[in-house]
């Protein structure tokens, strides 16, 4: 596999992951009992913590592609 192929499925296995990750955890605005900002729709995040969820994504991606990988050169 060249490093090319390698990025790029890292690539998309990343945003993969992370779609799949965001919705862990997240509180709307209804939920908490808060009365939405006005202009602020009533079903987004009081707190979406992006950076944790990032570092989860990258984290979970990276074992995956590891295991993709190992299994790749193994000949599974």
């Amino acid at each position: 596999m060249s490093i090319s192929s390698a990025i790029a499925i890292y690539f998309v296995l990343w945003w993969v992951v992370l779609f799949a990750v965001l919705p862990f955890g997240v509180r709307s605005q209804v939920e908490e009992g808060t009365s939405a900002a006005p202009g602020s729709d009533p079903g987004a995040p009081v707190l979406p913590r992006m950076a944790r969820k990032l570092l989860w994504t990258t984290l979970i991606s990276l074992a995956l592609f590891t295991a993709g990988l190992w299994a790749y050169k193994a000949g599974y």
